[in-house]
């Protein structure tokens, strides 16, 4: 058995309190969850207004699948145009 897991930084643009942050990342982790059936949470930066910090995670027996999955994960966080990636660190145990 593999997990992947990733957490991903995210700097939001036009957010002027922390109730719009929370409407946008709520958003993103119910589609995460939704599209990829990953386990999906904000795990940091929650005092914040314009950063966030989402952690994700999947378990498979294929290093290739849990590799692949991570990937279209951050693929489809990057294409939301309501903010931008600073940063992600995957890990694979």
């Amino acid at each position: 058995m593999l997990v992947g897991t990733c957490t991903i930084n995210i700097f939001l643009y036009d957010v002027h309190s922390l109730k719009e942050k929370r409407h946008i990342v709520k958003s993103v982790i119910e589609r995460i969850k939704s599209r990829f059936n990953a386990s999906v949470a904000e795990v940091g930066q929650m005092d914040k207004w314009q950063v966030a910090e989402i952690g994700f995670a999947c378990v498979s027996n294929s290093k290739k699948h849990v590799e692949e999955m991570i990937n279209n994960i951050i693929q489809f966080i990057e294409r939301d145009g309501r903010f931008e990636v600073s940063n992600y660190d995957v890990e694979i145990l």
